[in-house]
């Protein structure tokens, strides 16, 4: 079962479409989204249409799902996310609006080997950086492989009988990762729509359950489109510069 694992794509459709060619073309039995489908980008109904129609066997909502659809206040976001949030809550048609109000909270099991979360499987909210959060992480989870996202940073952490045995983040990350039998793992591929890494090519996941083994993807898009829809809606400039830096 090879499931295709796409996180914070955060309303940019030029990003989520060059993943979706790129993973029509490796080959995928199934989607799980970790959440933000939206916030920050231009294109909000036409990436929660896209996510629609790909019928995700798994997915979990994200903090900017939450305050984009109204579910909570932005009480703890910047200004330039809160202005993106407000925004958002009012280019989504109602149908599009509901559908991300209803998102599930995670974590979610997937099947006998994966879950998801969107920040941490204790957490929805809670950013896993380094290892003393990933190792608590780790504790908890149900499954083997745990997938999360939110930081937008590319990021493997495995564990043995609650000992942390790697740690990779960012630029460390292999394009492949075999998974060993009696390691825990906590991957997070990156960002599809907003990567903060210092790359900003766009990152999706491929975990192959049968082969033991994840394809962690970086590839580019047009990124400029992107950039020039979100100064048109209005929105604020540094969402626009930042894609083009990937921070």
């Amino acid at each position: 079962m090879r499931h295709l694992v796409l996180t914070d794509i955060h309303a940019n459709l030029e990003a989520l479409d060059s993943c979706l060619a790129d993973a029509a073309v490796r080959g995928y039995d199934d989607v799980v989204v970790l959440g933000d489908v939206v916030g920050y980008g231009a294109d909000p109904n036409a990436v929660v249409e896209r996510v629609r129609a790909l019928q995700p066997m798994a997915i979990v909502r994200g903090n900017h799902d939450k305050v984009s659809c109204g579910l909570e206040a932005a009480d703890g976001f910047n200004s330039v996310a809160r202005a993106a949030a407000h925004w958002t809550l009012g280019a989504l048609t109602p149908d599009n609006r509901q559908w991300v109000a209803a998102l599930p909270k995670g974590p979610i099991t997937v099947d006998a080997d994966v879950e998801i979360c969107h920040g941490s499987p204790i957490d929805e909210d809670e950013y896993i950086f380094g290892q003393s959060e990933a190792r608590i992480a780790l504790l908890t989870t149900k499954r083997n492989v745990c997938l999360f996202g939110h930081t937008h940073y590319p990021a493997v952490f495995e564990s043995l009988n609650g000992t942390m045995e790697a740690a990779r983040v960012a630029g460390a990350v292999a394009p492949e990762l075999v998974l060993r039998t009696g390691i825990k793992y906590l991957i997070n591929p990156g960002s599809v729509g907003q990567p903060r890494d210092g790359d900003p090519r766009a990152a999706y996941a491929i975990v192959d359950v049968l082969a033991a083994r994840v394809e962690m993807v970086r590839l580019p898009y047009a990124v400029a489109i992107a950039q020039d829809k979100i100064r048109k809606a209005g929105l604020p400039d540094p969402l626009a510069d930042r894609l083009a830096a990937g921070r």
